[in-house]
């Protein structure tokens, strides 16, 4: 230990859980090597995606000579949270025809999460979140580090690798009222299980009976099931009751945005003054965190959801990447059942978005990491987008291998 720095006692952090599995397939030199850690979509050839409407809409931008470098105000751009609203709220929204939603451009997903807790860790009369159980690791460190309480509601059973409706309404029914309540959206991150519209129904009437906050993540609109709508429709519901709601989304993954960093806090208010008061004080919360957003990436959504013909392009693309992953569950399904590898795997085709929870314990990961050189999360999640048709019987080798040699 060099005593002679200031920072010496500083002890090493551990890798992040998600991250570190990119790590490690990096440093992995088997040619077999696959790595289904990452939330991040890739072609069947294994590659990045960029789609073709994004390009034309970056090609637009970079020739329209009169666009400047200026700073975005604290909210970000005007157009893109116009249409961000829009887009997950619906263009006939009430909330958005009575001026009850106010939107702030964000950094992705993780940024509005964090902006929302912010706000509400100083103005909510009730600093309680529940979140789901098991739920996107990010999450728990989101918040606590906001200020919030963090606790958990049961989501998710093991045993039928379905949803633990029972446990949900529950654990639901036995918080604090007021409490605020993590819902994903569609597309369960990372147990690909999601209620269905009946479910969400009554989990809206337990919820707004007990005056509970819903507090939405939307990270997959459109990519879980090819539809932007059906995708928004458990936020819609909440939103058609009149009462409030907080929703961020995220256009890394449906809109292939990774790395631009874009995304949108929302929250609808049963009010127009009110909305406006909670703008200004959201505003407060932005400026000593970064100051305002970055222009590149809204500009890129705001150009694609403001032209018909490049919207209707995008949603097209959009589908047939919802498609390809819907196709690899099934032949994930098909590869397993025609191996006759023990156990039901019908969850991989009920499961819905980028990700499987595939049942496979700790001891089975490592064995298929170290055997097979397959990466992934520890809890047995696998990014489905990572998957091929030329690397389905990889994959399928390793996961019978596993599940008959380690307990």
């Amino acid at each position: 230990m060099d005593s002679s720095s200031v920072f010496a006692n500083i002890v090493r952090a551990p890798e992040d859980p998600i991250l570190g599995v990119t790590v490690a397939y990096n440093k992995d030199s088997s040619p077999h090597k696959l790595n289904l850690g990452v939330g991040a979509y890739r072609t069947e050839e294994g590659k990045p995606l960029v789609l073709n409407v994004v390009r034309r809409a970056e090609q637009m931008l970079v020739n329209d000579s009169s666009r400047v470098k200026e700073y975005l105000p604290i909210v970000g751009l005007a157009d893109f949270n116009k249409l961000s609203a829009k887009l997950i709220f619906g263009a006939d929204s009430p909330a958005i025809q009575e001026n009850r939603v106010t939107t702030v451009q964000c950094l992705s997903g993780t940024g509005s999460l964090r902006v929302g807790a912010e706000f509400l860790a100083r103005h909510y009369h009730q600093l309680v979140i529940y979140i789901p159980n098991p739920t996107w690791g990010n999450h728990t460190k989101i918040f606590g580090l906001a200020g919030l309480s963090v606790k958990a509601y049961r989501y998710y059973d093991p045993s039928t690798r379905g949803l633990d409706f029972q446990g949900l309404l529950e654990d639901l029914g036995a918080a604090p009222s007021g409490s605020i309540v993590l819902l994903h959206a569609c597309a369960h991150n990372p147990t690909g299980v999601d209620p269905t519209i009946e479910q969400w129904e009554q989990i809206r009437q337990l919820m707004r009976s007990k005056g509970l906050l819903p507090f939405f993540d939307s990270a997959y609109q459109g990519f879980a099931s090819g539809s932007l709508d059906a995708d928004a429709g458990s936020v819609r519901m909440f939103v058609a009751d009149g009462g409030e709601c907080l929703a961020a989304q995220s256009y890394a993954k449906n809109m292939g945005l990774y790395g631009e960093r874009v995304g949108a806090l929302s929250m609808v208010c049963k009010k127009a003054d009110v909305a406006s008061r909670v703008e200004s004080q959201l505003k407060l919360v932005i400026r000593p965190m970064y100051s305002n957003p970055p222009i590149h990436g809204a500009s890129i959504v705001a150009t694609i959801l403001k032209d018909r013909d490049m919207y209707n392009e995008w949603t097209v693309e959009l589908k047939a990447m919802a498609d390809r992953i819907i196709s690899m569950r099934q032949q994930l399904f098909d590869a397993l059942s025609a191996r006759g590898t023990p156990g039901d795997w019908s969850h991989i085709i009920k499961q819905i978005g980028m990700f499987t929870f595939t049942g496979l314990n700790t001891e089975q990961v490592a064995f298929m990491t170290k055997e097979y050189h397959i990466y992934m999360t520890s809890d047995g999640r696998i990014s489905m987008a990572g998957l091929s048709s030329r690397t389905v019987p990889h994959l399928t080798d390793a996961i019978h291998a596993a599940v008959t040699r380690v307990g």
